[in-house]
């Protein structure tokens, strides 16, 4: 059974990590903050000092942090995994980055005769915690066999939708529909208040048709109170939107709904809402049309 490493155990590394600890598998983990791997040692994981130790105790890396710096600085900062790590592993990106980034860093860890799949997932904290994220893998196949038992251990729905960078590819997909459908639940949510109607019986209505979602059904309720608690930040949903607008810029695509909500989450940041749930994106709706927000 192969030794897994993780690195990066915020709100949904730490979910997963623990996943990977029960799954039976040798776990060593780290995180930058201190602090945060207490209750995964005392499930039987060992804390490592630094990402090169995390690498030289495993022969599967795991990364799970917040944009493209942290990623590079994880893998070939001072003590990073390059530092550490031995020909023959494996490292998979669990974090969602810009997709040119990543088939650099993929090239650099190539050299040291380190494979690598990109493996951004969807799903927020509930699937983190409830191992049923959605994941899009970028690798070479025999790499992606490699890598799916380990997926399988915190996803539900994995795919391998092409080459290194390709995952990324997907996961800016991925965010750019999901602009979209916050924003148009927002505004059905909105209409649904100010028409007087019984906004609980028309998400229920809704539910059975063809503008039935998930956004619809887990954050309506949100939406109709005006309360946001955490699944997924506005913040880093605004960082993987500005991933997606600059694939557009390189693809010669046009985004103007993701645009708009880029917009929205940038007041929303600007606001002191930063650390909200993406479905604050109400906020603004409602403000637009004189509701509390």
């Amino acid at each position: 059974m192969e030794r897994i490493g993780f690195l990066g155990l915020g709100t949904m590394g730490a979910a997963m990590a623990g996943h990977l600890g029960r799954s039976g598998r040798p776990l060593t983990v780290w995180n930058r903050t201190p602090g945060r791997a207490a209750e995964l040692v005392a499930g039987g994981a060992t804390e490592g000092a630094s990402p090169a130790a995390v690498a030289g105790a495993s022969d599967v890396i795991v990364l799970c942090v917040s944009d493209t710096p942290d990623v590079e600085a994880v893998l070939f900062g001072p003590d990073g995994v390059a530092a550490g790590v031995r020909r023959g592993s494996l490292v998979i990106d669990c974090s969602t980055i810009a997709p040119a980034a990543t088939r650099t860093m993929a090239g650099r860890l190539a050299e040291l005769g380190v494979d690598f799949a990109d493996a951004p997932v969807s799903g927020g904290s509930e699937g983190a915690q409830k191992a049923t994220l959605t994941i899009f893998v970028g690798a070479e196949p025999a790499v992606f066999e490699r890598a799916r038992p380990i997926l399988e251990s915190i996803g539900k729905t994995i795919t391998h939708v092409g080459p290194v960078g390709s995952g990324q590819a997907v996961k800016a997909v991925n965010q750019v529909i999901l602009a979209g459908t916050y924003l148009g639940v927002a505004e059905g949510i909105v209409l649904a208040l100010k028409a007087g109607l019984d906004v609980e019986q028309v998400v229920g209505a809704l539910g059975g048709g063809a503008a039935q979602s998930w956004v619809l059904a887990n954050r309506s309720g949100r939406m109709l109170a005006n309360d946001y608690p955490l699944g997924f930040k506005v913040e880093l949903h605004l960082k993987d939107l500005g991933i997606a607008l600059g694939l557009a810029a390189e693809s010669g695509a046009e985004l103007p709904v993701s645009e708009l909500c880029a917009e929205i989450e940038r007041g929303l940041v600007a606001g002191g809402h930063a650390d909200d749930d993406i479905s604050a994106v109400a906020r603004r709706i409602r403000a637009l049309a004189g509701l509390p927000s």
